[in-house]
């Protein structure tokens, strides 16, 4: 009888996380995006003291709220497309008119980090709008806290 309580609580935990870890996983973003420059976070921590670019951050506004990279600018992407670099667009909204109105403006896009679809899709999408200068920071806002760098809120 004990094994199988045991055996009962185990199919129980296998059916209620399983779909949540299903959920929360994500594929690595792709490695390169047409039209945009992948930099890294000690080359957008450059731009950034330069104030040479404008930053755009994809995360939603409570993670916005909890911290971003100085002077950054929330544009919101919100995601309903899948997590491939094919992706439907039209299922998502991303607010174009946010971007500067220069589309030669240097901009660095970013968001969490290696598995941050909403800043590639926003690269992307930017490229698409015929915006010149993008830089995406793929390693995202994970990877510059992790490197100790400022933030602000």
């Amino acid at each position: 009888m004990y094994t199988q309580s045991i055996a009962r609580l185990a199919a129980i935990l296998a059916l209620t996380v399983a779909p949540v870890l299903a959920a929360d996983y994500k594929p690595d973003t792709p490695t390169a995006v047409k039209g945009a420059t992948i930099i890294t976070v000690d080359q957008a921590k450059e731009l950034l003291d330069s104030k040479a670019a404008t930053f755009f951050d994809m995360r939603n506004p409570l993670n916005f709220g909890k911290g971003h990279l100085p002077g950054a600018r929330l544009i919101a992407y919100k995601e309903k497309s899948e997590f491939k670099p094919d992706f439907d667009a039209t299922l998502d909204t991303f607010d174009l008119a946010k971007l500067p109105t220069d589309k030669g403006a240097r901009i660095v896009i970013y968001s969490d980090g290696p598995k941050g679809w909403k800043s590639y899709k926003a690269t992307v999408l930017a490229t698409r709008a015929g915006y010149r200068n993008v830089l995406w920071m793929r390693d995202g806002f994970a990877v510059w806290t992790a490197t100790g760098l400022p933030v602000e809120q």
